[in-house]
């Protein structure tokens, strides 16, 4: 793996919310930038106007991307997630489809923002992934 994952002694156990504090990457890895990615289809409009919905489009958005560099989930260093009007139950929605990036969780850094980039847009995830 060409990071590593470290969470402290002296911090939170982060892994119930779908994150880890620390990530480390050798200078020798190739980084690959993904931009937000929404809950939306190949046509670019909103799948459905369900929160979780939502997250789980734009995480299998996310997923397509990352495979046209040759790259999944697991390989996904650091996640910047944007939540219209967040509350503490979308939160659960968002660390389930983290889970699902493989036995080391990523960094993550949730915003509570008022708008995202169209009206339907409820949730955003932009991504650092690492090669070696």
């Amino acid at each position: 793996m060409p990071h590593t994952i470290v969470n402290p002694d002296g911090l939170h156990d982060p892994a119930p919310f779908g994150y880890s504090h620390t990530a480390s990457v050798r200078a020798d890895t190739e980084l690959v930038l993904v931009s937000g990615q929404y809950g939306s289809g190949t046509d670019g409009a909103v799948v459905s106007t369900d929160f979780v919905e939502q997250v789980q489009q734009a995480f299998r958005n996310l997923s397509v991307a990352l495979a046209a560099h040759g790259l999944d989930l697991s390989h996904v260093v650091q996640l910047r997630t944007y939540v219209v009007n967040i509350d503490f139950d979308k939160l659960g929605a968002i660390s389930e489809a983290v889970l699902g990036c493989g036995d080391t969780l990523p960094t993550q850094t949730v915003i509570g923002v008022a708008g995202l980039a169209m009206p339907d847009i409820l949730f955003e995830v932009e991504a650092v992934a690492a090669r070696p």
